[in-house]
């Protein structure tokens, strides 16, 4: 079932006069933007009684903080949890999943055990915080667990919390490598519940899968069984909360190692909402090759937050990133000024993950309040913080999953009131097709969430930091997957982990949980600014080739940097804080090599083949770009030593047939695989839960290996996370979704919206728009 489904039947009507709806479907048609419209019916709920087992006090103070009984799938998924049985909900935005967990989870605390909450960001657990000391129950002493909480708090909530809410960051860092100190809190362990559970994906939700799998373990040492349901003599019961998402019952196995019931269909009620797709006009700007270039999304989402903040309509506007954010809120007050209503311009504000604590929550509360009338916001506040009263989202770009998007969208009209949400595409290959072709958002399925808790480079990090939490049995193994034992006879080899007896323990002195949990292992290189010696950040080794190489512009946190040296040898990168007026992308040489074919299919009359291939990449250089345009000014040469990825991709080679009948019309071969590959990389994660930046490609001329001219896709962390296998499995799909791509881009010859890639480390040379697309439709 796609989201769409999930969410409402579709109505023609149309929104009313003077509605949020009504002002952008007038400023799209005026200015000719919005180019699809659609209309989501109001959905009525369906009520359910208290379940038998939740105490009247419970009952009580949800009723007087207005919940007067638990819709029918909040009900389900308590009592399902209730029973003993772990489970996943996996319903649209606002269908008020948090009551579904709260209502076990709370139970226990008041029958004497301890409930531990997960969440994604600070924002998150923050926000659940007030909502569970709202409830003023005495018996339920709740506190945070994060980077914020002052050393006092900390030692109070591990003598006192019973319902403790943190990251998984805190969790690996902190609670499971000091588990002896948590005894009484993982003792008395009922219930864990990882919220958002969508966000866990890629190399971070791998690290997460192991992360959990640690913490069960600690827990069942720690005699963890759940009190009052069902015994639990494998430890605490997992309640997961998500976004609508396909197939929620395997993305639980994937977290937690276990199995668990789905809750799917929502029965909370919502009022209509508009949705729409709208892209930015061309302007007189070109780029790479003389390519047309588009108003970016962020003056779009500044201008259209300006007009509702000017008719006082409560409006929050997602960017993707921090600097994104920042913009489209000075772009925002700039148009009020320039209306004459500069004072407007005080209800308008951003909101990014890099403040300060004490600012964040005051803006929150500001928006809660009406003080702020218009928020530019990162991803910081998608996750499910509850902010109700809004009547417009603005979405300033592809969020990068369907998921994320309802995630986001699912902000407008929390409180019932009809609203409107509109997607803002970006001047690129999948927002560009994504707003052409309303159907791969409304009507397909959300997608499957990828991740790969076995890859080698995760799993090897986390059996040291599980050694030396707690000797590992063969049990303990068994519960980290089947790679676990190459992996753990590996780390013996390597003198990490040693035999004693029936055991595999930790030898070293250090900490083992020292990597984090957003890369894949290697030392990372540290960015300091150098008036000042003050740490700006930290990237991985690989990451620091293309990403703060000598001479590089490095934005971190909305403020721009150059890099003055980059010392591999140290591990460091030397910055000064400066914004130069442009920006750099590094050139890089790529080849690869196949190690091993795992899988192969016969596709029209090439093979299509996936399987683990060795990536050697070399940055040979990098040019200066126009921040408008992206026009090249200017191209740098540096000395930096080859690096290798050994990874999985999907490749396929273009069979002599298809060489000679391109060569007969004239198409220019390896500028043809060149646009295919693009293009091809740009909508993959339509079907993987991915970001572009997750994937490389290459296409080469005459790959030595298969004979003849290749197009690799391969996934760009060591070991593979389970990309370019879901680019096998739907490679019919992906391929004659990029033939349209290009067919309909009225370019005429290649450009951000459909060929042109902003990471190419051939700087988008050869490119042939009409070679892709006569190689394309000969492969569907």
């Amino acid at each position: 079932m796609s989201h769409w489904e999930s969410m409402a039947a579709l109505t023609p009507l149309a929104p009313e006069a003077g509605s949020p709806a009504a002002l952008i479907l007038r400023l799209g048609a005026e200015s000719g933007r919005l180019v699809h419209v659609e209309h989501i019916a109001a959905r009525t709920g369906q009520r359910a009684a208290w379940p038998g087992w939740v105490p009247a006090e419970l009952t009580a103070r949800f009723s007087g903080i207005g919940v007067p009984a638990p819709w029918a799938h909040q009900a389900l998924a308590a009592d399902l949890a209730r029973s003993g049985k772990n489970v996943i909900i996996s319903t649209p935005a606002a269908s008020g999943k948090s009551l579904g967990y709260l209502l076990p989870a709370l139970t226990a605390v008041l029958e004497g055990g301890t409930a531990l909450y997960i969440a994604p960001t600070r924002a998150l657990a923050a926000d659940q915080l007030r909502a569970v000391r709202a409830l003023g129950i005495d018996g339920i002493r709740a506190a945070v667990l994060d980077g914020d909480t002052p050393a006092a708090q900390r030692d109070w909530a591990r003598s006192h919390a019973t319902y403790l809410l943190t990251t998984p960051d805190m969790l690996h860092h902190m609670l499971l490598p000091r588990h002896a100190r948590w005894n009484g809190f993982f003792r008395r362990l009922q219930y864990v519940i990882v919220d958002e559970c969508h966000g866990y994906r890629g190399v971070f939700g791998s690290h997460v899968a192991q992360v959990l799998r640690r913490l069960r373990r600690i827990a069942v040492h720690h005699g963890a069984a759940a009190h009052g349901g069902a015994a639990r003599p494998g430890g605490p019961v997992f309640m997961l909360a998500s976004a609508t998402i396909s197939e929620p019952a395997a993305c639980a196995l994937l977290l937690t190692g276990q199995r668990a019931e789905e809750v799917t269909e929502s029965t909370a009620p919502r009022g209509p909402v508009t949705f729409g797709l709208w892209e930015p006009p061309l302007t007189a700007a070109r780029g790479e090759a003389g390519a047309p270039v588009r108003r970016t999304a962020t003056a779009e989402a500044a201008g259209l937050l300006a007009d509702l903040v000017a008719r006082s309509i409560p409006s929050l506007a997602f960017s993707r990133s921090r600097r994104g954010a920042e913009a489209v809120a000075m772009g925002a007050r700039r148009a009020l000024a320039e209306a004459g209503a500069a004072g407007l311009g005080e209800r308008v504000a951003a909101y990014r993950s890099g403040y300060l604590p004490e600012d964040r929550r005051e803006l929150e509360q500001a928006l809660r309040t009406g003080a702020i009338t218009g928020l530019a916001a990162t991803t910081a506040l998608e996750l499910g913080v509850d902010i109700s009263g809004l009547d417009a989202v603005l979405i300033a770009g592809w969020p990068g999953t369907r998921a994320a998007l309802w995630q986001q969208a699912g902000r407008a009209g929390r409180d019932g009131r009809g609203a409107v949400a509109v997607l803002i595409a970006r001047d690129d290959p999948l927002d560009t097709y994504l707003v052409h072709h309303p159907e791969a958002l409304l009507r397909r399925p959300v997608e499957a969430t990828v991740l790969d808790p076995g890859n080698p480079y995760v799993l090897a990090p986390h059996l040291c930091a599980a050694a030396a939490e707690l000797p590992l049995t063969e049990a303990d193994l068994a519960m980290f997957g089947p790679e676990s034992e190459a992996v753990a006879d590996g780390l013996i080899r390597r003198g990490m982990l040693r035999r004693r007896g029936p055991v595999i323990c930790w030898t070293r002195r250090g900490r083992a949980a020292r990597s984090g949990l957003r890369g894949t292992g290697g030392r990372p290189v540290k960015i300091v600014e150098t008036p000042t010696g003050r740490l700006v950040g930290t990237v991985d080794e690989p990451s620091a080739h293309v990403l703060v190489h000598t001479g590089a512009v490095y934005p971190h946190q909305g403020e721009m940097y150059l890099v003055t040296r980059l010392d591999l040898a140290d591990g460091v990168a030397l910055v000064e804080a400066e914004d130069p007026g442009y920006a750099t992308s590094a050139r890089e040489v790529t080849t690869i090599e196949i190690a091993a074919e795992l899988r192969h299919s016969a596709w029209a009359d090439a093979t299509v083949h996936f399987g683990d291939v060795q990536v050697t990449r070399q940055v040979t250089s990098f040019v200066r770009r126009g921040l408008e345009t992206g026009r090249p000014l200017g191209e740098v040469p540096l000395d930096l030593p080859p690096r290798t990825l050994r990874t999985r991709a999907v490749w396929w080679a273009i069979p002599d047939r298809q060489r000679s009948a391109l060569a007969r019309l004239g198409i220019d071969l390896p500028g043809a695989a060149h646009a295919a590959e693009h293009a091809s990389i740009g909508l993959l994660p339509l079907f993987a839960a991915c970001d572009r930046w997750d994937i490389g490609g290459l296409s080469t001329n005459a790959h030595p290996q298969t004979g003849g001219p290749t197009i690799f896709i391969y996934d760009g962390h060591p070991g593979g996370i389970g990309i370019t296998r879901r680019g096998f499995d739907e490679f019919g799909r992906l391929v004659n979704d990029a033939r349209r791509l290009i067919a309909e881009c009225p370019c005429a010859s290649g450009c951000p919206s459909c060929v042109q890639s902003p990471k190419c480390g051939n700087l988008n040379e050869p490119l042939s728009k009409r070679g892709a697309l006569e190689l394309l439709r000969r492969l569907t």
